[in-house]
């Protein structure tokens, strides 16, 4: 896109917008190069237009969430990248609808901030979200989780603005949640109405503190990577831990310049932006990653004829994925 047609997007939309945006900050990974225009609509209004404007222009649009599942290429991406972190679309509606067991969240809306609110008022049916970092949307898409559930156990209805800028609800009956995956078309989540169950404040904050023990004593919490970075196979019927079988493979501690599988956890990579040089004599490549990321399928292929497939969403320019 050249900067005059990039500005006929949204020159006449409330939202904000900013040119060669840097991603690296946007994600847990912290590496990656810019974005060729980020946008942050601050109404539905803007988002809808700016969907339909730029399905009418044919540029590739691209939903940032809280950036904990994703890499960006270091040479940047192409389009259109939205980030909806304005109040409208970080909103959280408890008792929706006049229900005390409903509630709406928008999209942009912190799974985190969402979990330690609903413990306090004594809700339950979000803490298995625990030490997910997500936004709802994000969250929704791919039906995040873990040992304890995942989000779509709760979910009641989601309203979702599709390719076209048109705005859908999708019903309970409409929907279907697997291992890491939705029935959802491709769009824009913009909220999603999801059950709950009044509790004692007390056992909802103790159910937390149990999850949140569980996760530090299992995961490199502080490393800067994107969480589990493959999903778990199915091998003879049964779903198996891929990372167990990195581990099995003696990957862990295995490194590629600036990127290791975490010692701690062999289904995480980690990224050294401090520690040794890639190959290219830069610091916190997103081709180490990659490179490490192709190591590790070969090696447990090779093992356990196993072909692991990568939780985290990879943004490259040419190509359009979700986030």
């Amino acid at each position: 896109m050249t900067v005059a047609s990039r500005s006929n997007l949204y020159s006449d939309l409330d939202v904000q917008a900013e040119l060669d945006a840097a991603m690296a900050p946007h994600t847990w990974f912290g590496i990656g190069g810019s974005a060729d225009l980020l946008i942050r609509p601050n109404t539905l209004e803007a988002l809808t237009t700016l969907t339909r404007r730029c399905r009418r222009d044919a540029v590739a649009l691209r939903v940032l969430g809280s950036g904990a599942n994703l890499l960006v290429d270091d040479e940047g991406v192409d389009g259109v990248v939205v980030k909806l972190d304005a109040p409208f679309f970080q909103n959280v509606e408890f008792n929706a609808d006049g229900l005390l067991e409903r509630m709406r969240v928008y999209g942009g809306a912190s799974m985190e901030k969402l979990v330690v609110e609903s413990a306090r008022r004594g809700l339950r049916g979000v803490e298995q979200m625990a030490g997910i970092p997500a936004s709802l949307g994000g969250a929704i898409r791919m039906n995040a989780g873990g040992k304890f559930g995942a989000i779509g156990d709760v979910v009641d209805a989601v309203a979702l603005i599709g390719t076209d800028g048109e705005l859908r609800v999708y019903p309970r009956e409409e929907l279907a949640f697997a291992y890491r995956a939705s029935n959802l078309p491709a769009g824009i989540v913009v909220w999603s109405s999801l059950r709950v169950e009044p509790s004692d404040p007390i056992a909802c904050r103790a159910s937390l503190k149990e999850i949140f023990a569980y996760k530090k004593s299992t995961q490199p919490m502080s490393a800067n990577s994107a969480g589990c970075m493959f999903r778990n196979p199915t091998v003879a019927g049964v779903r198996e831990s891929a990372g167990k079988l990195i581990d099995l493979a003696g990957l862990k501690g295995t490194r590629i310049g600036s990127a290791m599988v975490s010692n701690e956890h062999a289904n995480f990579i980690a990224v050294d932006k401090r520690g040794e040089q890639s190959s290219s004599g830069r610091i916190g490549r997103t081709d180490d990653v990659r490179a490490l990321v192709e190591l590790i399928q070969e090696k447990v292929a090779a093992k356990f004829g196993v072909d692991l497939q990568t939780e985290v969403v990879f943004w490259r320019r040419g190509e359009q994925e979700g986030a």
